[in-house]
């Protein structure tokens, strides 16, 4: 039986990663939004309208769209950015502001809060600190968000996923969590369900990416309102609830530790390197090198700050250059530059030592070659958009599952 795409509004979407891995599949993105605040020239937008068109797209600040103005959808997808998810505080209506200001998960909260054709299912990505932040309240604002959600009649499973543990060429460690409304039949398979062993085997991101547990399921109930939760939540905890994979259903929390279970092919640094097409100012000039070295290099020693106080600094040593017998580092936004950096990537060539290209950062993301080759965009924008990307690897094959899931009888 051939079922219709699913259509997806994609928010914070950068320059397209979750579009490349779910348009692979039966997915169609029908609405999208990219909004950068700190820049004028809206850069990542320029490229995502270059790739994929402008219609249906909306380059204005999300918290100012209206939700009237976002056409009906099957699945909200976004990988939005991380703050301070806490509630200012109580409202006598919806309809007023439910976090701080410019905090950008509250724009997803009032889409769905607003839509009367809620989206059946959501598929978010985040940095994985968010399950153990703040430093004060560890899980706080995982909790917060979670309660929301479970307010709005969601159940969520989510993952820490290391895009390197299942064969992809850069080790990039994110939090992928899916929701699924309570009108839609797999929230009622879900509560059927033997919660581990959706964990472990049934559920989307297990089929999609299998693991072996390796710690008792712990539950919990997440009690309170936003605020309660903001104020209360784990208040004398030293470490967070929440574990690398997990489940909440009907206000309640189930999670355990679980480590990848994979033995298939890896593609590794090496195998992304251009041959015989980088030019000269990727590669590293000689009288820059002991600069690098000392970067890179182990350190223990005495600095001083601003204001006159001596401390003790140390740092270990990283693999320099980088090993090409394995998955990359993460790459990061500031990748981009000629300057010396302990964090940027440099790889030895026949040629010499050099940096990475801007399409070997595309490749580790498992982006297409110059995906984001656009005039008047700089290989520095072109970094730092890709230390802002996701690997679309990861998002194809959650994506594959999602949809398996949805038509399953």
């Amino acid at each position: 039986m051939k079922h219709n795409k699913l259509k997806v509004a994609e928010l914070f979407a950068g320059v397209g990663g979750f579009r490349l891995g779910l348009e692979a599949n039966n997915y169609k993105v029908v609405w999208s939004n990219q909004w950068e605040p700190s820049t004028k020239t809206q850069h990542a937008s320029m490229v995502y309208e270059a790739r994929f068109g402008n219609e249906n797209h909306s380059n204005a600040d999300i918290a100012t769209v209206p939700t009237t103005e976002i056409p009906d959808h099957d699945v909200l997808v976004g990988g939005f950015p991380c703050q301070d998810y806490s509630v200012a505080t109580t409202l006598q209506n919806s309809k007023g502001l439910k976090g701080k200001k410019g905090v950008l998960w509250w724009s997803i909260h009032r889409i769905l809060e607003e839509k009367n054709n809620k989206p059946k299912y959501l598929f978010l990505e985040n940095v994985d600190r968010l399950l153990k932040s703040p430093s004060t309240q560890r899980g706080r604002d995982f909790a917060v968000m979670l309660q929301s959600l479970n307010q709005l009649g969601y159940a969520v499973e989510w993952r820490v996923i290391n895009a390197a543990d299942y064969g992809m060429p850069q080790r990039r460690r994110r939090i992928f969590f899916i929701g699924y409304h309570k009108s839609s039949a797999v929230y009622k398979r879900i509560e059927n369900s033997e919660k581990e062993n959706w964990l472990t085997e049934q559920g989307t991101i297990a089929q999609a990416f299998p693991v072996e547990k390796i710690s008792a399921l712990e539950n919990f109930d997440l009690t309170g309102n936003l605020v309660e939760i903001t104020n209360n939540f784990n208040k004398k905890g030293k470490i967070s609830p929440f574990l690398n994979t997990g489940l909440l259903i009907n206000g309640k929390v189930y999670t355990a530790k679980t480590q990848a279970n994979y033995q298939g092919n890896k593609t590794v640094l090496g195998d992304v390197l251009q041959n015989g097409e980088v030019t000269p100012e990727f590669f590293i000039d000689e009288a820059d090198q002991p600069k690098w070295e000392y970067l890179k290099g182990s350190k223990k020693e005495k600095r001083k700050t601003k204001a006159g106080f001596e401390y003790n600094y140390s740092e270990g040593a990283m693999i320099y250059p980088d090993a090409l017998d394995n998955a990359s580092r993460t790459i990061i936004t500031g990748e981009g530059g000629k300057s010396p950096s302990r964090f940027k990537h440099v790889v030895k060539t026949k040629k010499g030592l050099r940096r990475l290209t801007p399409v070997e950062l595309e490749r580790l993301n498992m982006f297409p070659d110059n995906h984001t080759k656009l005039k008047g965009i700089s290989d520095i924008k072109r970094a730092f958009f890709m230390g802002n990307a996701l690997v679309v690897g990861v998002v194809e094959k959650i994506g594959a599952a999602l949809y398996n899931q949805i038509h399953q009888k």
